[in-house]
């Protein structure tokens, strides 16, 4: 079950943001009730902004092996905005 619930988020991070602010205040505890950070990172940087509530609803720290986790969503999230650009200067 852990499995698939990761593999849902990686696929679907929008849907997972969608349903974590509707149905859990995981959102709300990581952002400190802010609504601003929780919009941006829904339209920008979705997996990022998942794993950072991860760490602070759990209490970890963003040092160490957590930065790591938060720099490699940051890259999934921004891979996934310039595949398309390169795709399509390809193309041309």
């Amino acid at each position: 079950m852990p499995c698939l619930l990761l593999l849902v988020i990686l696929l679907f991070p929008r849907v997972t943001l969608v349903l974590m602010w509707l149905f859990t205040t995981y959102l709300e505890r990581a952002f400190h009730g802010s609504l601003l950070l929780p919009i941006l990172g829904f339209i920008f940087l979705p997996l990022t902004t998942i794993v950072y509530a991860w760490e602070i609803n759990n209490g970890m720290p963003t040092a160490g092996i957590n930065l790591l986790w938060l720099l490699i969503a940051v890259i999934i999230d921004l891979g996934g905005i310039g595949g398309g650009a390169h795709r399509q200067s390809r193309r041309d």
